[in-house]
């Protein structure tokens, strides 16, 4: 069963964003519905493609959408794994909301702002997924614990140096609750945060214990970061960190924890999570294997469709791509190019261009494959489209691309539509990053 871990107040917020009104900060959005909240909008259930919206409009697939929460719920379950998705993804907390309610034991998060909004949306537990080290954000973090014992905060912790500022920045602030900490264990030579060997990670452990401020919950880290990635050396690199978690635990060093804490798991190595985290031998107090995957609530149709998991585990269940950015061509001066009206402002372009995959006609004509239509480049505001002898494409007509890199599609957009199948706007979600 879900948990709500979150108070009172978190779902006030989210019905105060249904209040909010519709105006000229939000893109794609029906001109005629200016000055409606967006409950009234939605109430309406416009069609994305007949009803005013305009174009570039994002919009993620409702049923694709709900697919992906429910499958990531019944893997997490399968494998025993708890789950904290990462929430730098969408910046969401409606779809925050709706992960805990499919099941997540809380969100994880990147930065402190995240933090913050995060808290301002009832979210009762949050794992920070980095270094913490900022006096300003720690001063606020302490008064967010002392003001609601229900608060579960996790951090990393990766040197000395910062254990020394997060103690210092934590006692000027008076805080009564020590934060909970896990020793970030790095992925080699060169990758990113974490201390590099056992070693270090138990200088840090020892500096966390001479602390009054800080709490040893655990140890955590990214395997995505392990270089030359492949299989194997995610699999060695997962049991190294188990075995750092039983190290730890023989030495008693987690003596007065109700669970010991132990995280890692992006979008692309998830399995070996699984695998690994099947093997954690029995410890002196549970284990939380906190698995943080963000990318699949939405999915896409580039990186993430070639690297999830799920290609190399096809039994367990398949992602569905949620993300559709809908274009009009503005413009086709010769018969091997067009241009239509979405851009780097719009479209997540990191990783991968988009993809063109289907055409709506201007004159309402079926939707059809966006056949020898291909993105070659972008602009600011314009997608360059290279058009083959078989493409049927004219001034005015939508092209539907797909996307590569969740992370980098919401942010360039404050509300999304949430569209059904046949274009029915069923709801809206908001973004803050």
């Amino acid at each position: 069963m879900a948990l709500d871990n979150g108070p009172v107040h978190g779902r006030e917020a989210l019905a105060e964003l249904a209040g909010e009104r519709v105006d000229h900060r939000f893109k794609g959005l029906p001109p005629d519905a200016y000055g409606l909240t967006l409950a009234e909008l939605a109430g309406q259930r416009r069609n994305l493609f007949t009803d005013g919206f305009a174009t570039p409009v994002l919009a993620l697939s409702a049923e694709r959408l709900e697919h992906n929460l429910k499958l990531m719920e019944t893997y997490a379950a399968r494998h025993g794994l708890a789950f904290a998705p990462h929430g730098k993804t969408s910046m969401a907390p409606q779809l925050f909301h709706r992960q805990i309610e499919h099941g997540a034991w809380g969100i994880t998060l990147a930065v402190p702002h995240q933090v913050w909004v995060a808290r301002a949306f009832g979210i009762g537990r949050i794992f920070l997924a980095n270094e913490l080290v900022d006096a300003a954000a720690l001063r606020r973090l302490a008064a967010e614990l002392d003001a609601d014992p229900e608060f579960r905060f996790v951090c990393y912790v990766d040197s000395v140096r910062g254990v020394e500022l997060m103690d210092a920045a934590l006692t000027a602030a008076g805080a009564s609750r020590p934060v909970d900490v896990v020793v970030e264990l790095g992925a080699g030579a060169g990758a990113r945060t974490g201390a590099r060997t056992e070693a270090d990670c138990a200088a840090v452990a020892d500096a966390v214990a001479g602390t009054r401020t800080l709490r040893l919950a655990g140890v955590a880290g990214y395997e995505g970061e392990v270089p030359d990635a492949d299989p194997e050396r995610v699999h060695a690199w997962l049991r190294r960190l188990v075995a750092l978690a039983a190290d730890f635990d023989k030495a008693g060093r987690f003596e007065g924890l109700d669970e010991i804490v132990l995280s890692a798991g992006g979008s692309a190595w998830f399995d070996a999570v699984a695998d690994v985290f099947a093997e954690v031998p029995a410890l002196s107090r549970p284990v939380l294997k906190l698995l943080r995957s963000g990318a699949y609530v939405s999915h896409d149709d580039g990186h993430y469709r070639e690297v999830t998991p799920f290609n190399r585990v096809p039994a367990e269940g398949a992602l569905e791509p949620a993300f559709r950015l809908w274009t009009q061509v503005v413009s086709r001066p010769s018969a091997e190019q067009a241009f239509a009206n979405a851009g780097k402002r719009d479209a997540a372009y990191d990783l991968d261009l988009p993809f063109a995959q289907v055409v709506r006609p201007a004159d309402g004509g079926p939707e059809r494959p966006a056949a020898g239509i291909a993105v070659s480049g972008l602009s600011d505001q314009h997608a360059w489209l290279r058009t083959g002898p078989e493409a049927e494409l004219e001034v005015g007509d939508w092209v539907g691309l797909g996307l590569s890199h969740p992370c980098t599609s919401f942010d360039k957009w404050q509300l999304i539509p949430v569209a059904e199948a046949d274009g029915t706007v069923v709801d809206y979600i908001r973004t803050f990053f």
